[in-house]
């Protein structure tokens, strides 16, 4: 990633530690970077939490159930939109699978699938379900090159340390017509600019880099791939603004979270700035 060099906002981690955190501001790259970052032996401990939610498989509260019930419809809506790509077959591989349910729908869909997930608890939880789906980090380095049609990341680029190393892997993974396709935050969506330094999708420090549509398409494409298509998450304004209205008013404010996120996806309308924003990329070769 690219340094940074104007300090854009500064933020928490309200989730985990309280902990303060800086975003800078790139020009060249139009992405914000989370200061400082925290060291490799420490990053995990940022996820030691029963309240990250992308690693939950029990509804216990409100934001669980709203959770589930969001995610089981975004479930079809990715692999529907992951059918009607143009690709030479239906292998799949997910990066940064968390629990598995994203590889469990995309089988019973008919794709051959794996996934790879950092955290052994949700490898854990995601195998004892459907065995010998989710591998480790270092499963990666074992797989031939070619072998995808599409490999997804569904909320993980903002979270990667060291992204250029697997960014580059990918394009080795991929076969002559694979797809490579990333959904992350927005940061220039109307919720981020009314939540501010509230805004859950920050995430501090867990979310490292914090993207832009230009963001992506500039860097990307130091990788070789062109982007060929956006489409939003629109469910994303919501749910990022009822947590947003916890963090900035300390408890929840349904009403005033569910017009935010309604502002925010009507704007997006005209501007395309919705909440987040799944990208779809092809190497620029093929």
């Amino acid at each position: 990633m690219k340094k940074s060099n104007k300090l854009f906002l500064n933020t928490k981690d309200f989730s985990v530690t309280r902990e303060s955190f800086k975003l800078y501001y790139n020009l060249e790259s139009d992405m914000l970077v989370t200061t400082p970052q925290p060291k490799t032996d420490r990053l995990s401990s940022y996820y030691k939490s029963k309240q990250y939610i992308s690693h939950v498989t029990q509804k216990r509260n409100l934001f669980d159930w709203i959770y589930f019930i969001v995610r089981n419809y975004t479930l079809s809506s990715k692999i529907k939109l992951l059918s009607k790509l143009p690709v030479k077959d239906k292998t799949l591989l997910d990066f940064g699978a968390g629990v598995g349910f994203f590889i469990r729908t995309a089988i019973k869909s008919g794709w051959k699938s794996i996934g790879i997930e950092t955290s052994e608890n949700a490898r854990k939880a995601a195998n004892s379900i459907l065995p010998n789906s989710i591998f480790d980090n270092d499963h990666i380095d074992q797989l031939e090159f070619n072998t995808f049609s599409i490999i997804s990341l569904w909320h993980v680029l903002e979270h990667l340390q060291n992204p250029e190393l697997y960014i580059r892997k990918f394009k080795q993974l991929l076969n002559e017509d694979g797809r490579l396709v990333v959904a992350v935050p927005n940061y220039k969506s109307y919720d981020a600019q009314y939540y501010r330094e509230y805004w859950a999708a920050y995430d501090v420090p867990r979310h490292l880099w914090h993207f832009s549509k230009d963001s992506i398409t500039r860097y990307f494409s130091e990788f070789g791939f062109h982007l060929e298509a956006i489409h939003p998450m629109r469910f994303d304004a919501y749910y990022v603004s009822l947590l947003s209205t916890k963090y900035k008013y300390g408890k929840m404010k349904p009403l005033n979270a569910l017009w935010i996120g309604f502002v925010s996806n009507f704007k997006a309308k005209r501007t395309g700035e919705y909440s987040s924003l799944i990208y779809v990329l092809k190497h620029k070769e093929s």
